[in-house]
């Protein structure tokens, strides 16, 4: 391994990836830019460069086995290994997603990026994680997937507008994370959700109320756990996120 810190961010190119990529590059880490539109890709990494990041694109497209398996390789070549996974590329799925009025494929496509390509992402990845001094993988989750909210408020504040596709998504997401942790309960891997809060992306139409880099924040704090940090926990920047 490397001695600097290698980081990959997935869905790196904009929003809330870009910000915690920046993030983690002003630590003086060397940051992959994951991203699966080329341009947008190589435009982030040059922002990021000029910014004085150690920044560099991996081309990935979650969904894809060949493209996963590529960035693994590419990470290996080329950076000597990862000590940081940022699960952050999702979608919604599309809309619209109220119950009783939904195309199943809405909530396939959701499921197919935010969980499915989350596992085939870490899966892939762990090889590398395994041996480095100080491991983490941060899925950045929703507090939209808190069943514990979902069912204790009808306010929108609190639970996003009704959604099949998208809000059950981090939910899986989240028993994902849990299942990760308890698997990797015996290595010095530390895996945790966090949730990002109603930011103003492209995602929700820029509808939210806080900025990307607030979002990132969350982000950027588990990716620098200390090795005596949690596992296995739904985190936002006030504290625990109830399941």
């Amino acid at each position: 391994m490397s001695e600097r810190t290698i980081a990959l961010v997935t869905g790196a190119n904009k929003g809330i990836g870009y910000e915690i990529a920046a993030g983690l590059g002003a630590l003086g880490w060397r940051v992959g830019v994951g991203a699966r539109d080329g341009q947008r890709r190589e435009a982030a990494v040059a922002k990021l460069r000029a910014d004085g990041v150690d920044a560099f694109g991996v081309p990935l497209d979650v969904t894809d086995d060949a493209s996963v398996t590529a960035a693994a390789r590419l990470l290996t070549e080329q950076a000597g290994g990862l000590d940081v996974l940022v699960n952050n590329a999702g979608v919604t799925g599309g809309m619209p997603q109220r119950p009783g009025g939904v195309d199943v494929a809405t909530v396939r496509a959701a499921v197919e990026v935010n969980v499915i390509g989350v596992i085939r992402v870490t899966e892939a990845m762990l090889p590398l994680l395994r041996r480095s001094a100080s491991p983490r993988i941060v899925n950045m989750s929703s507090g939209v997937g808190s069943l514990a909210r979902q069912s204790a408020s009808t306010g929108e504040e609190q639970t996003g507008p009704l959604s099949v596709a998208y809000a059950p998504s981090k939910s899986m997401l989240n028993a994902v994370t849990i299942q990760y942790a308890r698997a990797l309960g015996d290595t010095n891997i530390l895996i945790n959700a966090g949730c990002p809060g109603f930011t103003a992306t492209d995602l929700n139409g820029f509808r939210g109320v806080r900025t990307p880099q607030q979002g990132a924040a969350i982000g950027i704090r588990l990716a620098t756990l200390p090795d005596d940090g949690p596992t296995g926990g739904f985190f936002e920047d006030a504290g625990v996120v109830p399941w």
